[in-house]
């Protein structure tokens, strides 16, 4: 039986005076110990399901259950949530609190009010883990921005959270930062968090997800395995979306020829681009 960490049933937001809602009856479930991918054009709701995941927001309608309860809004059952369920933006600067790298990384810890020697073991353990050691006494203004997307997602994995959501974490890395970033969220995922990304980079998306969540107009349209989205494709094209470039190339003209070993053939060349 499957597992669900987080569920939105019918949930509605409307920010302060906007005049169209943000989510419009979203049902979304996100399934434990999966690589989930949400993909969507801009303004379909994906942020906004991001901080009301978080309990930075609180639905106008409906409700959001996590591991099966609903999410209560007071300060404590708050603190514990954001424990559990950590969110990293797509701009580092907005995460970034503290003078330096160190200090960064535990500043959450101390919220907590935990000890200080397991937060000073905390903090070591997540300099190495996200290859921070040297920059530990470094000014966080003085990081490239690679580097401070590292920080920002050792500022939340200190606090050990189960479900992990990165908004379009990919934004503005060249292709080495990218790989690196995707490495290092090889190894959270294995050390057992679910993770849920936002992205528009369709190609990663294939490579990467598990699962695939496709969102219009705040409502939950599609979601699936990678290659039973991906071929969906006049729906995707509708909500000009797309799909991979490995999609194009294989079903050029919309339509693909039938036969096992075709098949067959299609599905080693699909499974050459999932690197990650």
């Amino acid at each position: 039986m499957q597992e669900w960490l987080l569920e939105f049933e019918q949930v509605h937001y409307t920010y302060p005076g906007g005049q169209q809602s943000a989510l419009n009856g979203l049902t979304l479930r996100i399934p434990a110990q999966k690589r989930c991918a949400l993909i969507g054009q801009n303004g379909c709701g994906k942020t906004t399901l991001f901080l009301l995941a978080n309990g930075l927001y609180k639905p106008h309608k409906g409700r959001i259950s996590w591991q099966g309860k609903p999410l209560q809004y007071n300060r404590d059952y708050l603190m514990k949530l954001r424990q559990k369920v950590g969110l990293i933006f797509q701009d580092p600067e907005q995460q970034l609190v503290a003078s330096t790298v160190e200090e960064d990384i535990s500043y959450g810890l101390c919220n907590l009010g935990l000890p200080e020697v397991e937060i000073q073991q905390r903090v070591e353990q997540a300099l190495v883990e996200f290859g921070l050691t040297e920059l530990a006494q470094r000014p966080v203004h003085h990081l490239s921005l690679g580097q401070k997307k590292r920080v920002s997602i050792a500022d939340v994995m200190v606090l050990k959270p189960e479900l992990l959501l990165l908004d379009e974490p990919t934004a503005y890395l060249d292709r080495l930062h990218t790989r690196n970033l995707m490495a290092t969220l090889k190894k959270i995922h294995a050390s057992g968090t679910t993770i849920l990304m936002a992205t528009h980079d369709l190609d990663l998306v294939y490579r990467w997800a598990d699962w695939i969540l496709v969102m219009d107009r705040g409502r939950l349209l599609l979601e699936g395995k990678p290659q039973d989205v991906f071929t969906q494709r006049t729906l995707l094209e509708e909500l000009q979306l797309g799909v991979p470039l490995i999609y194009e190339m294989l079903f050029a003209d919309g339509v693909a020829e039938e036969g096992p070993v075709l098949e067959r053939l299609r599905q080693r060349i699909l499974n050459l681009f999932r690197y990650f």
